[in-house]
């Protein structure tokens, strides 16, 4: 069966891989990390403190916060928004029982802002 990339005819970079909370994910080059758990078939890796609802994508443009996740060590990093590099080590917090890297307003985690200012830094 073609990749998408091969009905294009694109030739992109060799695929590399992340870890996340230890397994390893295969990473076309320009994808983000959420784009790259979804292709993996990872659809939620975090839940919210009130309720243990599942989160994961669910706007995909980074206007909410429910695809949280640390990178390397950068907590609170939307994966939405966040362009995957070869080695990257992302955490969700689900492995330990947690509520994930952080929360929604209202949920009792933190929003993943500073100041008025996104953070998308690492």
């Amino acid at each position: 069966m073609n990749q998408p990339y091969d009905l294009v005819r694109a030739r992109p970079e060799p695929e590399f891989e992340i870890s996340v909370d230890g397994a390893p994910v295969r990473v076309i080059p320009g994808q983000t990390i959420g784009a790259a758990l979804h292709g993996a078939g990872i659809r939620s890796w975090r839940t919210t403190r009130i309720g243990a609802r599942p989160r994961g994508l669910f706007c995909g443009i980074g206007v909410c916060f429910d695809c949280l996740v640390t990178v390397n060590g950068s907590p609170s990093l939307r994966a939405c928004l966040t362009e995957a590099r070869p080695g990257d080590r992302v955490s969700t917090g689900a492995r330990a029982g947690q509520d994930g890297p952080g929360g929604r307003p209202g949920d009792g985690g933190g929003h993943g802002t500073d100041g008025g200012k996104t953070v998308n830094g690492r």
